[in-house]
């Protein structure tokens, strides 16, 4: 089984035929399920199925052979949690829109309100989201678990997909604390990004595929050397693009992070070059969930002017290096294609 394409289309049939045997299994719970199902179905529809295939990416490398079908199933699991996250993610932000199209709490407040139904749409809806983002994550656990492999293949690698789970909620809560206090140091953010999304978007997942294939604790490490500065890259993409990118591409609204009040890296640079009326501005605006797309250019203006975000764009750039300088390890030489390919897709994105 080959990465990108070929990887992503058996990655969604493998969701699919799960999703599928659930809602088979759940048919005696009646009609009202059908609907809640359906959005979990569509949760991990689409997206970059980055996680999966660094998860592929780390059993190639860990020296796997064969047992295709139970790798796809193993790496398609970790969508499940992925779609888990952001549920709960969109909740927390109380955002409205992903992918284009409603977010899932926004959409079950939509069909409560278009069925007439008593109580409020909105509690309704956030509540039904937290219990899809449950369920999500109760799907994550039960593929992996049945994905294929020996029991004693699957307790191998289950510490690190326990990691990865453990680790991305610690890193939401801190993400989640930093914009409560509304200030935050470049130091800060950075932990928040690797734990966040370092260690869960790329390193976890390649330690979870070498650990299936068996891989010993050298190639672990040298996983580790390259997953952690790229998996911040890409948070640092994440964070450029939550300000400057298009929402046609994203389907996100512009400046969502701002409104939000996210205390991302390109903030606290910002925060440490502001003079005293740029810092005014960032105080004024970030966290206003009410900014309208005229004071959303202006807090970009006070990025660009700061220096901000090029420095950013430095900082993305020198990760780069340190992660392809990780390729010259001795047991990941031999795959720095396959890894470098997998670097570009995470960081050179416009999504």
């Amino acid at each position: 089984m080959s990465d990108s394409p070929d990887l992503s289309t058996r990655v969604g049939e493998e969701l699919q035929a799960f999703a599928a045997a659930q809602r088979e299994r759940l048919a005696p719970l009646g009609p009202r399920l059908i609907p809640f199902l359906a959005a979990a179905s569509e949760a991990a529809a689409g997206g970059k199925r980055l996680r999966a295939a660094f998860c592929h990416a780390g059993w190639v490398v860990g020296g796997g052979t064969g047992d295709d079908a139970a790798v796809a199933r193993a790496s398609a699991a970790l969508e499940w949690l992925q779609a888990s996250a952001l549920v709960h993610d969109d909740v927390i932000d109380a955002s409205l829109t992903r992918r284009g199209n409603p977010s899932a709490y926004a959409a079950f407040a939509i069909a409560h309100r278009a069925a007439g139904w008593s109580g409020d749409p909105d509690a309704y809806g956030t509540g039904a989201a937290l219990l899809l983002g449950d369920l999500l994550l109760s799907w994550s656990d039960e593929m992996f678990r049945t994905s294929g492999f020996a029991p004693a293949v699957v307790a191998r690698a289950t510490p690190y997909l326990d990691a990865c789970k453990t680790e991305v909620v610690s890193g939401q809560f801190l993400d989640l604390v930093g914009q409560a206090i509304g200030e935050s140091s470049v130091e800060e953010a950075l932990r928040v990004v690797r734990y966040k999304a370092a260690k869960y978007t790329v390193e976890r997942p390649l330690h979870l595929g070498a650990a299936l294939a068996g891989a010993g604790q050298d190639t672990i490490d040298a996983l580790s050397e390259y997953a952690v500065p790229l998996g911040e890259a890409f948070q640092l993409r994440d964070d450029v693009l939550g300000v400057f990118g298009d929402p046609a591409v994203t389907g996100k609204p512009a400046g969502d992070d701002l409104r939000e009040g996210k205390q991302t890296v390109l903030v606290a640079h910002a925060y440490e070059r502001a003079t005293s009326e740029q810092r005014a501005a960032l105080d004024g605006g970030l966290g206003d969930p009410s900014l309208t797309p005229e004071a959303v250019d202006r807090l970009r203006d006070v990025m660009r002017d700061t220096g901000a975000l090029a420095r950013l764009e430095e900082d993305i750039v020198a990760l780069e290096d340190r992660a392809s300088a990780a390729l010259t390890h001795p047991r990941l030489a031999p795959y720095a294609g396959l890894l470098s390919d997998l670097a570009t897709r995470a960081v050179r994105r416009s999504a």
